[in-house]
């Protein structure tokens, strides 16, 4: 209470000594630098004496119709792991449109007072120490529709005053301590809603039914790790069929409905709910009809000894036996032949054999090969383009002789539906157009078109598409199709809704870039080249790997992309360039045709010509990836001297002369890594393994499978 006194005190002398000279947006912020422990340390150029805020770290302002003089639109301090309390002052900025200072260590409670600056239109508070209830006032502002407060310690229940947020786009409160059950009546308001994060606190009771009019929300629906309880409300069902549902780790009861959305859910959705049975858990339901009803008497008839007379001799009976029993024996053998021939046929097996003719063996494929795919299905489009056809010039079907054909088996659609869906380009590059395709059961895919050339060369494409369609890892994307014809090639892909590592660095998506998920990401990449490299069916070089190229789902898993693609250019008659990142990934912009940048991700040896593509080419292009990571710099920003000869690219250069010269590693670390101290370690690790892989010398870097294991071996 005393600093409280205090501090409304220093507030009160503020606004007397610089009311003439500050504005009062500044004055506002300054009272943030004095809730802050350290704030003349924390804020070194926030100065009282300034006329305006707008140089201050942190501080945006723009130029607003109708009012006089720039005005404060966006303070953003994360990660800079400040300690103090959230002033109520800053709810004084009546202008301001989004708050950001998560990855601190701010305490108390979020004041009420904050949602006065009517404007805001985001407030990311995640990852702090905040106390106390969920603010009444939280839907004061009217364009509210971002909320970020997961993994604080707030208390409470989710009161029905969220209803009010009708504008709410995402809610996120995972990671607190919220209790209570939540009340109908607030999920129908919430039409805008695309995401509802509520998981890891102690909410309970049953979910209420009209969650399922939810009718905007894509991506996760994400409940799990609470304390439901009672049947799963068939209303989810309603929900779109591009929504994953994760209700793990709760108490619901009952049969798993089979209706809607919940047919394109997978086991993973439901684990840990004891008493949940029915498809596609492994648990079945008890028949109700068989079981005797209450109050009656199981009744055992009684065997005479006339009856038993009549029994079967003991001869027959062990003939019958044995017959049974060969024939139980007969029906497993033949389902471990047909499961053995499928796990050969796939490339890999669990056992670390991998199958080229039967006889050839790799220990390292019972690291990377991870059999199965995830759940692709979520979707949140951050731009659409125009809508355009996918079919060719030559009417419907693409052309005489056409053939639609299904790599995955489980994966079928018809060619009219592919041609009448709507389509919206993704990109274009001289890898071919990228379009997004909703088919008709609401399944997004991404459909690329090739060249419209190599008609001689259709067995020679075919082969070449099975073989990228053999390519099964969770880390890379997976060719679903593909469209043969004389005028028309069309490849058919998951489709990756969180765009690309590319945007993600250079912050034009909403992927918030923290320690855990870089590692996340280096580790994904690292095991879907290390199964390319070691056990894809022809041990693909990708030749192009770099941030664009390197795709990401709504929970920050890497998908590689576009491996593969320069011989089915050339067999087609393209003329392949530097791709565009762009097989079955979301993008926030429209790539243009402009000259392409020189790409200095490819290793020194790859920029002469006459060099076939190796895999020590990838090793490299990953290491300037995980140095772009570490620091944040861009080797695309080298010098055109630089760029277009086989030296080495700046940002390596730079980094190997920091190491040699001892130069700390806080002025070589992009600045949001070194807020996460504990990382120091593996953060070093890091930088050494990035090192290893750009040396010059091909023959001294190490092959991708020990980088993964590396990795591997660094905390998550």
């Amino acid at each position: 209470m005393l600093k409280l006194y205090l501090n409304g005190v220093f507030w009160f002398l503020l606004c007397l000594n610089y009311a003439s000279s500050l504005t009062s947006d500044g004055l506002s912020l300054l009272s943030l630098k004095s809730a802050v422990d350290g704030g003349d340390t924390a804020f070194p150029n926030w100065n009282d004496d300034d006329s305006t805020p707008c140089q201050w770290t942190g501080v945006t302002c723009a130029n607003i119709s109708g009012v006089s003089g720039p005005r404060v639109v966006g303070l953003s301090l994360a990660g800079k792991n400040l300690r103090g309390y959230i002033p109520s002052e800053l709810g004084n900025l009546v202008y301001l449109r989004r708050l950001n200072l998560h990855g601190n260590n701010f305490y108390g409670s979020i004041p009420d007072p904050i949602f006065n600056a009517t404007s805001l239109h985001s407030i990311f508070l995640y990852d702090n120490n905040l106390t106390g209830r969920l603010p009444s006032s939280i839907c004061n502002p009217p364009r509210l529709q971002n909320v970020d407060l997961s993994h604080n310690l707030l208390t409470g229940t989710i009161q029905k005053f969220l209803g009010n947020c009708r504008q709410l786009q995402r809610l996120v409160l995972a990671g607190n301590k919220l209790s209570g059950e939540i009340p109908s009546g607030i999920f129908p308001e919430l039409a805008n809603l695309v995401q509802l994060d509520i998981s890891s606190n102690s909410l309970n009771g049953s979910v209420p039914y009209d969650i399922g009019q939810l009718k905007s929300l894509s991506g996760t629906l994400n409940l799990s790790f609470n304390r439901f309880t009672g049947k799963l409300p068939e209303s989810l069902g309603d929900l779109p069929l591009t929504v994953s549902f994760d209700l793990r780790d709760n108490n619901f009861t009952g049969e798993i409905p089979q209706t809607g959305s919940f047919s394109n859910q997978g086991p993973t959705a439901f684990l840990n709910n004891p008493s949940l049975c029915g498809f596609p858990l492994q648990k079945t339901c008890r028949d109700s009809n068989s079981a005797t009803p209450p109050g009656t008497q199981s009744v055992t008839p009684t065997i005479d000894d006339n009856d038993s007379k009549k029994g079967l001799k003991p001869g027959l009976i062990i003939l019958i036996s044995v017959a049974d029993a060969f024939g139980v024996a007969l029906i497993g053998l033949i389902i471990v032949y047909l499961y053995w021939r499928k796990k050969d046929s796939n490339g890999c097996s669990c056992t670390g054999k991998r199958r080229f003719g039967g006889n050839q063996k790799s220990k390292f494929c019972s690291f990377p090969c991870v059999g199965g795919f995830p759940n692709t299905d979520s979707e949140i489009e951050s731009e659409k383009g125009s809508g355009v056809s996918v079919s060719g010039g030559g009417g419907g079907g693409g052309g005489e002789g056409g053939e639609l054909v299904a790599i995955d088996k489980g994966f079928s659609f018809e060619l009219d539906e592919l041609l009448r869906a709507s389509a919206y380009v993704l990109g274009k590059s001289g890898l071919g157009i990228v379009y997004k395709v909703v088919l008709g059961n609401g399944i997004p895919v991404a459909v690329r078109r090739l060249g419209e050339g190599g008609e001689q060369r259709y067995k020679e494409f075919v082969a070449e598409v099975q073989a990228i369609g053999r390519v099964k890892h969770p880390n890379v994307v997976k060719l679903r199709a593909y469209y043969w014809a004389p005028d028309e090639k069309l490849l058919i892909s998951d489709f990756i809704s969180n765009g690309n590592l590319a945007s993600a660095l250079r912050g034009q998506t909403s992927t918030v870039l923290s320690w855990s998920t870089r590692l996340r990401i280096t580790k994904g990449t690292a095991r879907g080249l290390a199964y390319l490299h070691e056990c894809s069916p022809r041990k693909f070089v990708h030749g192009d790997i770099k941030p664009s190229n390197i795709l990401l789902d709504n929970e920050h898993q890497p998908y590689i992309s576009d491996f593969g693609l320069n011989n089915l250019i050339s067999i087609t008659g393209n003329n392949p360039s530097s791709s565009g990142g762009f097989m079955g990934g979301a993008l926030p912009y429209l790539k243009s045709t402009q000259t392409e940048k020189v790409n200095n991700y490819r290793a020194p040896e790859a920029r002469v010509s006459v060099n076939r593509p190796t895999q020590k080419w990838d090793v490299y292009s990953f290491g300037v990836v995980v140095l772009e990571l570490l620091t944040g710099k861009s080797p695309e920003l080298s010098s055109p001297t630089t760029s277009t000869s086989t030296e080495l690219p700046d940002l390596v250069k730079w980094v190997r002369k920091g190491f040699e010269e001892e130069t700390p590693l806080s002025d070589m670390v992009d600045p949001m890594l070194l807020q996460e101290v504990h990382a120091k370690k593996e953060v070093l690790t890091m930088f050494h393994l990035a090192l290893a892989c750009t040396e010059r010398d091909p023959d001294i870097r190490p092959r991708m499978k020990t980088v993964s294991e590396s990795l591997e071996r660094i905390r998550t």
